[in-house]
This record gives C-alpha cells, sequence and structure tokens, in this order.
C-alpha cells in the first residue's frame, strides 16, 4: 500500500519543492495538524438528538446531528459513542458522563463525519480518537483533508494530537494531493 506522509500542513506550500518530490514519485510528505485536538482538559459543548448513557459500560451515545465544539475545533456526525474511564466506583463517587466528572478514554464517531478547527478541515466515513495515546485516525472511503484550495485525499488519516505530525494512507493506489500556490502564507 503506497502511504503519504503529510507534516508542516499550514506550511507545505510555502517550504516544499513539492513538484520536483511528486515527478520522482515521491510521496512521503508531511504536514502539522496544529489545530486539530479535542482534550479531557478544555469545556466541551455537544448537542445531538438523543443521548444515552450507559453508566455500566461507561459510555454515552449520542445520536442524530452531532455537533461538538471545544475551542477552536468542531466535529459533527451522525452518531458518536464517547468511552469514559470508571473512577472512585470503590467510595462510591462514581464518575459519569451525565455529572460531567468524568475523563474521556476514547470517542468512536460515524455517519458523516466532519473535523474543522481554524483553517483546516477533514471529511470521512468513521473517526476513532484515543485520549490516552493522544491519536485520532478518520477512515472511510475517502478521507479528505483541505485548507483552503489545497486537499490532501486518501483513505485513513492518522493525526497525533500532541505534535500535530499526520499521516495518510491511500486507497489501495496512490494518495491525491492539489495544492494550490496561490494559497501560499505571507510573511
Amino acid at each position: 500500500m503506497n502511504v503519504g506522509r503529510v507534516k508542516k500542513f499550514g506550511c507545505l506550500v510555502t517550504s516544499f519543492a513539492l513538484a520536483a518530490s511528486l515527478s520522482t514519485g515521491a510521496l512521503a510528505q508531511s504536514t502539522q495538524m496544529e489545530g486539530m485536538k479535542l482534550s479531557n482538559d478544555q469545556p466541551i459543548q455537544i448537542e445531538s438528538d438523543q443521548l444515552e448513557v450507559h453508566d455500566q459500560s461507561s459510555s454515552a451515545v449520542f445520536t442524530g446531528n452531532v455537533n461538538v465544539v471545544q475551542g477552536t475545533t468542531t466535529l459533527k456526525a451522525g452518531k458518536m459513542t464517547v468511552y469514559y474511564v470508571k473512577q472512585g466506583q470503590s467510595s462510591g463517587n462514581a464518575a459519569s458522563v451525565a455529572s460531567g466528572n468524568a475523563d474521556i478514554d476514547k470517542i468512536d464517531v460515524s455517519d458523516n463525519v466532519f473535523l474543522s478547527s481554524e483553517t483546516q478541515q477533514a471529511t470521512a466515513d468513521t473517526g476513532h480518537f484515543d485520549m490516552q495515546a493522544q491519536t485520532f485516525v478518520l477512515q472511510g472511503k475517502q478521507v479528505v483533508l483541505s485548507q483552503g484550495q489545497n486537499v490532501f485525499v486518501g483513505c485513513k488519516l492518522t493525526v497525533h494530537m500532541q505534535t500535530g505530525e499526520a499521516k495518510l494512507d491511500a486507497c489501495g493506489g496512490r494518495v491525491k494531493i492539489q495544492l494550490d500556490p496561490k494559497s501560499k502564507q505571507k510573511p
């Protein structure tokens, strides 16, 4: 499988001799996805058509027009399942999503996933956020990552939230990249 690496997404067009790299078949490009992150330590606003809290399985399922906002990051999906860390069960202080005192362990999203932050956007069929590992993975028939007119297309996007380092895997063929030299950042 061909793999494309992306680093410094925001400055990609300004700093590479990308045309030379692509003409030699090199698909190991890199980018930073600096703004795309969710964290356990910032307020989060979640809206959906329905919510089911399952304290026994330490999960909450949001369905229908799910909209999540945290800082400059927005996540939209048809369904989102939040798994939280059970704490203090022996002392009777069990953490719960409903009480707002639960640490998030992982988040699964599906049904037309849309993630945006500042100038970057990504779309996919599904997504998985691992809060312990500080990674998120977007997957689907076509994962599209864009910033302005610059577009990256593959089937799996893996981002390390702490560093912003990202990796884009191809769909059995090649990663597709469209760059607009006019989108070059000005000093």
